[in-house]
């Protein structure tokens, strides 16, 4: 008998346990960025792709470390840590 199946259920597996574990490193690790602008500012993470809204002046986002260098390039991001 075959069991593809059970190669299957173990690849699997094994990507989403690594999957997960990529998601929990990248949520501790961050950096507060301040909007120092005059209305509202949506940007998205070069690297992580997720959407960051800072709604008004003085708004602090926690950005995740891989996005932070091209945050870091936007005039009205101040880094605060």
């Amino acid at each position: 008998m075959c069991n593809c199946g059970k190669k299957r259920n173990e690849y699997s597996q094994t990507n989403t346990l690594g999957s997960n574990n990529d998601e929990s490193t990248s949520n501790t690790a961050g950096t507060n960025f301040e909007y120092t602008g005059k209305t509202a500012l949506t940007v998205t993470g070069n690297i992580t792709r997720k959407n960051y809204r800072f709604n008004y002046p003085g708004h602090i986002q926690t950005v995740d470390h891989r996005d932070a260098p091209g945050m870091i390039a936007i005039s009205v991001l101040k880094k605060i840590n």
